[in-house]
C-alpha cells in the first residue's frame, strides 16, 4: 500500500489513449469506449430482477419508466464526464478536496459499502447464470467460480484500457445479441409496445416497481467511475480541445446508455409476452423466469439465450464494479492498494454473504439479497448524486465549463424524485424486514440509527454547499504551492548501490552508475541468491552459483575500475524485497539503481515485483532504468 500526494485518477492508464485524429469518424471512435463500461451497469443483474417484475405483472405499462430513468442516467453520467474531463478529477477526488474530513470518511464508507452491494449482485447473478446454464454446478460452487473476474481485471489492465473496453464490449454485444434472438422467438406485440411509452398513472403495487426500476437503473459507483475513466484520453488542455471531448463523450453516453435501455426494455418485453400474457403475474426471481421460459414457450433456446446473456452481464458488470471500487479508495483516501490485493478484497467481501446465504439458509432465498443490494444502493445513491451536481454547477471550480442554467434546474428535479422515491422503497423495505425479524431490538438498535445517520449526513451535503459555501479552497487542487529551493549542486553521488543479477539488464545500470558518479565516487555492486542450495550453504560459501556469481561480480568490478572508479560489492542470501534495502542502509549509500526488467501480469504474480517492495523501504533515492 502506498499513499501519493498528486495522484492522478487510475494513474496508470490516465491519459493513455491518444485522440489527436483529423478524421471525425476516427476521433470519434478514439473517445468511445468509457460509455460502454458504464453501460454494463445499467443492464446488471440487479436491473433484470426489477425488469422481469415490472413485466410479468404489469405488462408493457412501466416501458415509459425505463425511459424516463434512462434520460436520467443520460444527464446524470454527461455529468460525471464533464467533472472528469474539465477538473482532472474523479467524483471521489473532489469529494475529497471539498468536504472536510470526517464527512468525506463517512462518504467514502458509503461508498464502499455500495460497491460491496454492486459487487454482490454481480456474484449472485452470474452465478445464477452458470448454475442455470451447467446444472451440475451447484448455485455455491458457482459463486466461488466468481473470484477468478479478479485476475481477469487484473490482466486486461495490464494490457492497456482499449483491451478493457473491447472485452467488455464484446461482452455487451453477446448480451444485445441474446436478446435480439429471444424477441424473434417470443414475436411481442409492436403496438403494445410503443403503448407501454406514454406515462401513465400507476397503483401502489406498480408504484413500487416503478420505484425499484429506477433506483436499480441509475447506480452510484457508475458516477465515480466515468469521471475517472474519461481521464484515460489524452486531449488538448484548450477550450476547443476541451470542448471537443465534452462533445464526443456525450455522443459516446448517449450511444451506450442507449443500448443499455434496449437490454432493459428487452428483458422486460420478454416478461410481458411470455408471462404477463399467459397470465403468470409476479415472476420476481430469475431463476423462476428462466424455468419458466421454455414451459411456457416451449423452445429450449430461449432459457440457454437467457442464460449466456445473465453471466455475460454478471462478468462484464463485476469488472468495472471492482474498477470503480479502486478508483473510490484512491481518491476519497489518496491511498494505493496493490490492484490484486485491492480486487480480491472488494470480491470476497461481497462471496462471503452470498455463500453463507446459500449455506444456511438456502439457495431460494438467494434472490432476496440480490433485492436486499438493491435497497443498500438506493440508500447510498443520494450520497454519490448530490455533489456531483453541486460541482459541475459550481462557477469556481468549473470556470466556463459548468453546466447551463437548464440542466442546473431539470437536475435538482430529478436528483429530488429519485431521492423521494428511493427513500419510499428503503423505508418501505426497512418495514418489511421489521415485521418479519425474530430479533426486533437488536434491529432497532442497529440498524434504524445507521439509517438516521445516513440522512444527517446526506442532509449536511445538500444545505452546507448550498448555503454556507463553507469547504476547502477547490481552486487549489494540490494545495498550497511547495516551497521549491533549487540548486547547481551536481548530481555525483558518494556511494552508489546498483543491484545486478547477470543479465542483459546490468549494462544500463552499470552505465547509469558511471554517470553520476566521479573518480571519488564508490560504486557498491549487489547481488542476492535467493534459492534454497544458496541460502543452507551460504555460511561456509560452497555452493556452485555462489562461486561462479561470484566471478561475475568481481568481473563487473575490473571493469568500473578501468573506468577509474572504484568498486566494491557484496553477496546477500535470502529475499531480494528486504536484502536489498537492509545492505543499501548497512552501507549507508546514497542512491541505489535498479533494472526494470519487463514482466508485468502473471509474471508478476508468479515471481513478484521487487521494484515496488524495495523501494517503500529505502530512504535514498531509487533510480529505476
Amino acid at each position: 500500500m502506498s499513499k501519493h500526494r498528486n495522484l492522478k485518477s487510475l494513474d496508470d492508464i490516465n491519459a493513455s489513449v491518444s485522440t489527436e485524429y483529423k478524421s471525425p469518424i476516427r476521433r470519434f471512435l478514439a473517445f468511445a469506449g468509457p460509455a460502454y463500461l458504464i453501460s454494463v451497469g445499467y443492464m446488471d443483474p440487479g436491473n433484470w430482477a426489477t425488469d422481469i417484475a415490472g413485466g410479468s405483472s404489469f405488462g408493457y405499462s412501466l416501458l415509459w419508466v425505463l425511459l424516463m430513468s434512462n434520460l436520467m442516467a443520460i444527464l446524470l453520467q454527461s455529468h460525471s464526464a464533464r467533472l472528469g474531463i474539465v477538473t482532472g478529477l474523479d467524483l471521489a477526488q473532489a469529494n475529497r478536496i471539498f468536504f472536510p474530513s470526517v464527512p468525506n470518511f463517512f462518504l467514502y464508507l458509503l461508498a464502499e459499502i455500495a460497491i460491496i452491494a454492486t459487487d454482490l449482485a454481480e456474484v449472485i447473478g452470474m452465478a445464477i447464470g452458470i448454475h442455470l446454464l451447467f446444472p451440475s454446478i451447484s448455485l455455491l460452487n458457482g459463486i466461488l467460480i466468481t473470484v477468478i473476474d479478479s485476475f481477469l481485471l487484473l490482466f486486461l489492465m495490464n494490457r492497456g484500457v482499449r483491451k478493457l473496453e473491447a472485452f467488455i464490449l464484446a461482452l455487451v454485444g453477446v448480451i444485445g445479441f441474446c436478446f435480439l434472438l429471444e424477441m424473434f422467438i417470443v414475436k411481442p406485440h409492436p403496438s403494445q409496445i410503443i403503448k407501454g411509452f406514454v406515462p401513465s398513472l400507476v397503483n401502489e403495487d406498480a408504484l413500487y416497481i416503478a420505484i425499484g426500476i429506477i433506483g436499480a437503473t441509475v447506480m452510484p459507483h457508475n458516477l465515480y467511475l466515468h469521471s475517472s475513466l474519461v481521464q484515460t484520453r489524452k486531449i488538448q488542455r484548450t477550450r476547443s480541445g476541451i470542448l471537443s471531448a465534452l462533445k464526443y463523450n456525450l455522443i459516446d453516453s448517449v450511444l451506450a446508455l442507449n443500448l443499455a435501455f434496449l437490454v432493459n426494455a428487452s428483458i422486460m418485453i420478454l416478461a410481458a409476452s411470455v408471462f404477463f400474457k399467459n397470465n403468470i403475474y409476479n415472476v420476481s426471481e430469475i431463476q423462476e423466469a428462466h424455468r419458466l421460459l421454455q414451459n411456457v414457450l416451449g423452445n429450449r433456446l430461449a432459457p440457454i439465450l437467457f442464460a449466456v446473456a445473465l453471466i455475460a452481464a454478471g462478468q462484464s458488470s463485476t469488472i468495472t464494479g471492482t474498477l470503480a471500487g479502486q478508483i473510490i479508495m484512491e481518491g476519497y483516501l489518496n491511498i494505493r492498494l496493490n490492484p490484486l490485493v485491492r480486487r480480491i478484497v472488494t470480491r470476497l467481501l461481497a462471496i462471503l454473504p452470498a455463500a453463507l446465504t446459500v449455506i444456511f439458509v438456502g439457495e431460494d432465498k438467494i434472490s432476496n439479497l440480490l433485492i436486499f443490494s438493491q435497497v443498500v444502493l438506493s440508500l447510498q445513491l443520494g450520497f454519490a448524486v448530490i455533489p456531483l451536481i453541486y460541482f459541475v454547477s459550481n462557477k469556481q471550480l468549473m470556470g466556463n465549463y459548468v453546466i447551463p442554467s437548464w440542466q442546473k434546474i431539470v437536475s435538482w428535479i430529478m436528483v429530488s424524485i429519485i431521492l423521494v422515491l428511493n427513500l419510499k422503497m428503503v423505508l418501505n423495505e426497512v418495514a418489511q424486514y421489521y415485521s418479519q425479524t425474530t430479533h426486533p431490538f437488536l434491529f432497532s438498535i442497529i440498524v434504524i440509527p445507521l439509517i438516521v445517520l445516513c440522512l444527517l449526513l446526506l442532509m449536511y451535503i445538500l444545505i452546507v454547499p448550498t448555503f454556507f459555501q463553507k469547504h476547502k479552497d477547490i481552486s487549489s487542487i494540490h494545495g498550497n504551492f511547495p516551497n521549491i529551493h533549487l540548486t547547481h549542486k551536481s548530481l555525483h553521488f558518494q556511494r552508489i548501490a546498483v543491484s545486478v543479477d547477470f543479465s542483459a539488464s546490468d549494462n544500463k545500470a552499470l552505465n547509469y552508475a558511471l554517470h553520476l558518479s566521479n573518480e571519488n565516487s564508490e560504486i557498491i555492486l549487489i547481488h542476492i541468491l535467493n534459492n534454497i542450495g544458496s541460502i543452507i550453504y551460504q555460511n561456509q560459501m560452497e555452493s556452485a552459483e555462489f562461486i561462479e556469481d561470484k566471478k561475475y561480480i568481481e568481473r563487473y568490478c575490473e571493469l568500473l575500475q578501468q573506468k577509474n572508479r572504484q568498486c566494491s560489492y557484496v553477496i546477500g542470501f535470502g529475499n531480494p524485497k528486504s536484502e536489498i534495502p537492509r545492505i543499501v542502509k548497512e552501507k549507508q549509500a546514497d542512491v541505489l539503481i535498479m533494472a526494470a526488467h519487463g514482466h508485468q501480469t502473471l509474471k508478476d504474480f508468479l515471481l513478484g515485483t521487487t521494484i515496488d517492495e524495495v523501494r517503500h523501504k529505502l530512504d535514498v533515492p531509487l533510480l529505476i532504468v
